[in-house]
């Protein structure tokens, strides 16, 4: 293995739709230092991809032995790079992607596939499923951050049916009442079939009639807006159903958010989100970690490939309060000032490093991808003289390696240790 401390490291930049434009964007701002980045002013720039991954694979930079080269190759070459444990488990394989998300449309109401189930639809329909690989994914709040996340508790959900004719019109009576009657009974064994009848039905129900309901219901809204009628309004959630409908009149998602909860998170604050879970995220930035994969299954506010059954028979139906959708880290048990983001998956975690004067970072027996959001840092490691980072720089580190952080700022390591 080439004895290396860390890689500098080139990175994808995405540029779909939903993301900010221009100097707006977290990524673009992320990417100003990359020679390879060209600001367009008026061109999105959505997400920030550092990994390996064949959509979007970063290259190397640094040391000018390994300029123009694949991390992906590098690391074909250099195995040991990701520890033992690492490339056993994940056969030789970064296991994880990491991204940067900057946010100014909502992204579809989806989920994402266990293992089993991504190799099946892969097998099936590899141009909509490229990856066999499940998508377990973290999101880690920049900026103030909007996303929804889960079924809200039954409740809540009833609580809509009642309240909002046009809601219950698209779920449709006999579910409705269904749905009613398990709540009546303080949830019986039969909540979770309830409630999958109640969303299947309503994602089956015909785009006129889904389109009328709607239309109905943001006339309502738009009338409580103009005459102040406060109450009726946050009723109907008014100001997030119109600010949804802006961006996708007439889309069956706008009335998905009468079932999932919405959660709004401050800088620092994460939701995890394992296979099989319904969310969108809304607006906002964040660090985004998951395993390495791109399949999403969609089923509304997007344009692009709808896949409703698929969607609506993988889903765990498990309802939540809105606080238990939140992901706490924990201190790092060695060094002050980092945040350990480590979810229930061998494939991934992270730490937040608010770096203060200096900071010891003890070797880990896996590799890692770290990035800085803003600050001045300098990195060094046991022979090899310090580098100064500018922001946006990401870097590779290879297992086993103890590094040295001066300054201040605030970085993103990703890492896996199974």
């Amino acid at each position: 293995m080439a004895d290396v401390p860390w890689l500098t490291l080139s990175c994808a930049v995405q540029q779909y739709a939903w993301g900010k434009v221009g100097g707006d964007s977290f990524v673009a701002q992320l990417s100003e230092g990359n020679p390879a980045f060209k600001l367009d002013p008026d061109s999105p720039y959505s997400e920030l991809w550092m990994g390996t991954h064949s959509k979007g694979p970063s290259t190397i930079i640094n040391p000018p032995s390994a300029k123009g080269k694949s991390l992906l190759g590098w690391l074909s070459d250099n195995q040991q790079a990701l520890g033992e444990k690492v490339k056993n488990t994940f056969s030789g394989q970064l296991p994880f992607l990491f991204k940067v998300l900057s946010i100014r449309k909502p992204l579809s109401i989806q989920a994402h596939p266990t293992k089993e189930h991504a190799k099946a639809l892969h097998e099936r329909n590899p141009d909509k499923y490229p990856d066999d690989n499940h998508k377990p994914e973290m999101a880690i709040a920049l900026t103030n951050f909007e996303a929804f996340c889960g079924f809200r508790p039954l409740l809540e959900i009833v609580q809509n049916l009642q309240n909002i004719p046009e809601f219950a019109a698209v779920v449709g009576k006999e579910s409705a009442d269904r749905l009613i009657k398990v709540c009546e009974n303080d949830g019986s064994p039969g909540a979770k079939d309830a409630l999958k009848a109640c969303f299947t039905n309503f994602m089956n129900q015909k785009d006129a009639h889904i389109q009328a309901q709607l239309s109905n219901l943001v006339g309502r809204a738009e009338q409580c807006k103009d005459t102040g009628d406060i109450e009726e309004f946050d009723e109907i959630d008014g100001f997030l159903l119109l600010h949804l409908h802006s961006f996708f009149p007439g889309d069956i998602g706008c009335f998905a958010m009468y079932f999932l909860n919405y959660i709004q998170l401050t800088p620092g604050q994460a939701i995890f989100l394992a296979p099989n879970e319904p969310h969108s995220y809304i607006f906002g930035d964040c660090v985004e970690c998951m395993a390495c994969s791109d399949n999403v299954v969609r089923a509304g506010l997007t344009p692009k490939f709808k896949d409703k059954q698929t969607l609506c028979d993988m889903l765990t139906y498990i309802s939540r309060p809105l606080n238990e959708n939140l992901f706490t880290p924990v201190d790092h048990p060695q060094v002050k000032g980092i945040k350990v983001y480590d979810p229930p998956v061998p494939d991934f975690a992270v730490n937040s490093i608010h770096l203060e004067k200096e900071a010891v970072l003890p070797s880990i027996d896996g590799p890692s991808i770290f990035i800085l959001i803003h600050g001045k840092v300098e990195i060094s490691a046991k022979d090899k003289s310090a580098e100064r980072l500018a922001r946006g720089a990401v870097l590779f580190v290879p297992a086993n390696q103890q590094l040295v952080l001066k300054g201040d700022g605030l970085l993103f390591q990703a890492f896996c240790v199974p």
